[in-house]
């Protein structure tokens, strides 16, 4: 008897050791042995090519010393799949571990995360889909997580009941409630080609050719093929003011905005979820104002702006949407006349003297 729970012991410590131990052993390829599974060569191929070419696999996916068991069991269990043949058609993340991958992006990207965290990107489940107001106006639909909820597996009928604009709404799914909806995985491919962020010094952090712009990561994650559209060739819209074509920035970054912040078929500025600039904006990035990850823009108009403006008054202090929600002058669309309702002064003549 004796015998047989020893026996029994040792086969138990030995399956538990297993898992973690062949986890070991592909860490110490430095990410080739993950080749050794035919299908990971792509992903492979992209990550050794990428900016993130000096991070081990083990920094994002977990490796031998994750205490999370269940992380083990899903690797055995996945292991034991491609042994019997049974593959996916196409490799990719569940939800649960798209949102788990966020802490390891914030033990390097602090800063960044700590922006993206406290601004409305950071909104979870609960607060996009059981918004009152909007579901009322709104009907649920599938379309809604093409922007909220990319990674989730499933409709919106499996994530929100009921799906009708009388409610009350809930989650299907409760543990979601807080867990953000819109992920960094939703605006950037870890697996894309670049070079590493190099430290630039004083003269790179300038606005000028040497500054960095736009990060390589820079892409959107396309639910309907689950792949990544890079931010050079997702598309810039062609926006209109009744039959007026608007001017628009050339910064290319605002093709990745545009994807959720989108007007209607008509392209008309201010329908749908568009923002384009009017007025005194006409022409500027988002992003010269909103803050890359946070989206604050309190300090926006200072980078513009003199303290006083030609009409002697403080630009932050005028009658907008910047000073007041109830204002009936939103900021992106304000025009000179707003003000000047009795015509606008011509700009004065400058003579050399």
């Amino acid at each position: 008897m004796k015998k047989i729970v020893l026996t029994a012991g040792l086969l138990i410590a030995a399956c538990l050791l297993m898992t973690p131990g062949a986890t070991l052993y592909f860490e110490l390829g430095d990410g080739t042995r993950c080749t050794t599974c035919h299908e990971m060569q792509p992903l492979y191929d992209t990550w050794h090519s990428s900016s993130h070419r000096n991070i081990a696999c083990g920094k994002c996916h977990g490796d031998a010393f994750t205490v999370d068991v269940a992380f083990h069991m899903n690797n055995a269990h996945r292991a034991y799949s491609h042994l019997r043949g049974d593959l996916p058609e196409q490799i990719g993340f569940a939800n649960k571990y798209v949102l788990e991958i966020d802490q390891q992006c914030r033990s390097c990207h602090r800063e960044e995360y700590a922006k993206w965290e406290s601004g409305p990107h950071s909104a979870g489940f609960a607060r996009i889909f059981l918004d009152k107001k909007h579901n009322t106006a709104n009907m649920l639909m599938d379309d809604c997580l093409r922007c909220h909820g990319m990674y989730y597996e499933g409709g919106i009928a499996d994530l929100v009941q009921p799906v009708s604009r009388t409610g009350p709404w809930r989650l299907a799914q409760p543990e979601l409630a807080n867990m953000p909806s819109m992920p960094c995985a939703t605006c950037h491919q870890v697996h894309r080609q670049g070079e590493p962020m190099q430290k630039s010094g004083v003269e790179g952090s300038r606005p000028g050719p040497t500054q960095e712009v736009a990060r390589p990561s820079l892409a959107l994650f396309d639910r309907r093929t689950q792949l990544y559209v890079p931010v050079a060739d997702l598309p810039m819209p062609a926006m209109k003011e009744g039959e007026r074509a608007v001017k628009m920035s050339k910064d290319q970054r605002q093709a990745l905005c545009y994807q959720c912040h989108a007007p209607i078929a008509a392209m008309q500025v201010g329908s749908g979820d568009d923002r384009t600039g009017l007025g005194v904006h006409e022409g500027i990035s988002c992003l010269a104002c909103h803050d890359q990850h946070g989206e604050k823009t309190r300090a926006s108009c200072a980078t513009c702006h003199p303290k006083m403006s030609n009409c002697g008054l403080d630009v932050e202090k005028m009658d907008t949407t910047f000073v007041s929600a109830d204002s009936k002058h939103n900021v992106h669309w304000v025009k000179c006349a707003d003000c000047h309702t009795k015509g606008v002064p011509k700009k004065r003549q400058e003579t050399n003297q």
